[in-house]
């Protein structure tokens, strides 16, 4: 924990059961000092590596090497603005890797970074990893997938049957030379607030509501080692990642009333010097000589000139608009040409005024309240996994299913989460046991 914070935080992360190597990283950067935590906050990062073996696991860890060491050194630009150039700058490093060694060509992981800020959470994202915030019974997805099952959600019709495949993501950190990155926030932070960083392997196992229910009624740890629990009970195909943080009061979101905009755009803009503008001088220059020569007082207006052609009556009013005109357009071009040596190239700067948020989440909202449905549906997953197990093992887990079962006929739901997570618990010693605790973590 930081000094001058009060965020209780986990991470923890799994092979999985069907994975030769994990190929998840992920990284806390945490401050430490008070005045660390007012200038960059804290910083989560979990990262999903794709490629061949050794390609996804050196995207992933570069992925969390890099965005940290870069929003640290960027930490005095405004916190959108250095969680973007950090994604940014490690997608560089990643993609020149890639080109540089015919092995790891084409290598990319996804990367979602939480930064909890004085004014709020930020999230910076790229891939189908996801970020959450649980409070008072429900759970948000602040983040969006970059996924062709998501990109396709709305476009369906009723009648398609055709399932999408949701190992697809459509944006990634390192495989092509450009990145778009999601900023989004910053979204209010209350204190208990819990946010839940993830890989894919997690939230393709447990379901929103399941993760909203642990996360927001479980501590961190035991949060994070019930999620993981929970994914190796369903199989867990894919590598698995959790970071669990609960807000204290120290993260509830402050907005002084002298806090400045954000900066967007480059803090101090350098104005190019402008070329003269030719056009408007020659214009204001012309406009002047033609009201000089057509005003009424004129030589040109007399009886062997203009006046003489148009008759006396005539000539008058029409030299007296004609001049007036041409001076009215010579102040125009005049002024415009002032001002145009003024403009700055560069152009202004963009701001986030205080209060406002950038990007659309939170995308996706579930009800995540302690019910009797949700906690049979765990405690089910983990009876129906015991039966794998060995006797010995198998009978001791129905115990726990048993005793999990029994608080939620009483009634009693916070007793009955803690049971299901002891039974989660037990199911992961199993695993853990029979491969060795050296495969277990990445």
């Amino acid at each position: 924990m930081g000094s001058g914070t009060s965020l209780d935080c986990c991470e923890l992360t799994d092979i999985g059961r069907r994975r030769a190597s994990n190929q998840d990283s992920n990284v806390v950067l945490a401050p430490w000092s008070a005045d660390q935590y007012r200038r960059r906050g804290w910083l989560l990062v979990v990262a999903d590596g794709m490629g061949a073996h050794a390609a996804g696991e050196m995207a992933s860890a570069l992925a969390v090497e890099h965005v940290p060491l870069v929003y640290e050194k960027l930490a005095a630009r405004s916190p959108p603005r250095a969680l973007d150039a950090a994604i940014r700058q490690a997608h560089a490093v990643i993609h020149e890797r890639g080109e540089n060694a015919a092995d790891l060509k084409g290598m990319g992981t996804t990367c979602t970074a939480l930064a909890l800020v004085p004014r709020g959470a930020l999230v910076g994202h790229v891939g189908d990893s996801r970020a959450y915030r649980v409070r008072g019974g429900r759970i948000d997805q602040l983040s969006r997938d970059h996924s062709l099952s998501w990109e396709l959600a709305g476009q369906r019709t009723a009648g398609s049957d055709e399932p999408v495949p949701k190992n697809i993501i459509t944006r990634s950190v390192g495989p092509q030379p450009k990145v778009d990155v999601d900023v989004e926030g910053p979204f209010p932070v209350e204190a208990r607030d819990v946010f839940v960083l993830c890989t894919d392997g997690l939230s393709g196992q447990v379901a929103d509501e399941e993760i909203g229910l642990l996360a927001g009624g479980l501590a961190p740890d035991a949060a994070a080692a019930a999620l993981v629990g929970l994914t190796l009970v369903r199989g867990a195909p894919d590598n698995v990642t959790v970071i669990v943080a609960r807000a204290g009061e120290k993260e509830a979101s402050q907005v002084a009333p002298g806090d400045q905009p954000w900066p967007l755009t480059d803090e101090t803009v350098t104005a190019k010097p402008q070329p003269i503008p030719v056009k408007l001088l020659s214009g204001a220059a012309v406009s002047l000589l033609t009201a000089l020569v057509f005003n009424p007082w004129s030589g040109l207006m007399g009886a062997d000139g203009i006046g003489g052609l148009l008759g006396d009556e005539l000539a008058f009013p029409v030299a007296l608009i004609l001049s007036i005109t041409m001076a009215l357009l010579f102040i125009g071009c005049l002024l415009a040409a002032v001002l145009s040596s003024f403009a700055s190239s560069a152009g202004p700067v963009r701001v986030l005024p205080v209060g406002a948020k950038l990007g659309g989440g939170p995308y996706r909202t579930y009800d995540c309240t302690p019910s009797a449905p949700l906690l049979e549906g765990i405690v089910a997953s983990v009876e129906s996994a015991a039966h794998g197990l060995s006797t010995q093992e198998r009978d001791r887990l129905l115990a726990a299913v048993s005793a999990a079962r029994s608080r939620i006929t009483a009634g009693d739901l916070p007793a009955a989460l803690t049971a299901a997570a002891e039974a989660i618990a037990g199911y992961r010693r199993s695993i853990d046991a029979a491969r060795g605790d050296d495969t277990a973590h990445g």
